[in-house]
């Protein structure tokens, strides 16, 4: 059987990405109540959902270091990062019941939008380059 290898679970850019789900998820049992807090009120079993969001993060990170698990994981880790979005929301919406300072209400704004780039980032990471490899050697001429 023919083992299919990818160069890129070592990248510069996969090991910062490990580093920072990991890292994301780590803090999720660390602070749990923290993150139970910007669990939207329609999401049942909040702190259920904040361990099961931080096991997704540190098992997508370390996956993303694994080139037969990266695929898999950096589909995983998009799941997750558009699945957390409301919490994100939350945030804001918490911040302004609260009459958070406006610096704060900007910042967590301008979070919102952050998500894509991450989602790129993933996808960058894990995916596009996925394809290379099974593309390389193919003769893509019409001419033959």
């Amino acid at each position: 059987m023919r083992q299919l290898r990818y160069p890129y679970a070592s990248t510069g850019s996969a090991k910062l990405l490990a580093v920072f789900f990991v890292v994301a998820g780590s803090l999720h049992f660390l602070w749990p109540q923290a993150y139970a807090r910007i669990v939207p009120p329609w999401v049942p079993l909040p702190l259920v959902m904040v361990w099961l969001s931080g096991a997704c993060e540190i098992a997508g990170g370390l996956g993303v270091l694994e080139a037969r698990w990266q695929r898999l994981a950096g589909l995983g880790l998009i799941a997750l990062s558009l699945a957390v979005f409301p919490a994100n929301v939350q945030m804001l919406l918490n911040a302004q019941a609260a009459h958070a300072s406006p610096v704060a209400q900007t910042l967590l704004w301008l979070r919102l939008p952050m998500q894509l780039p991450l989602i790129y980032w993933i996808w960058r990471t894990t995916l596009a380059r996925a394809t290379r490899p099974a593309l390389q050697g193919m003769d893509m001429r019409m001419d033959r």
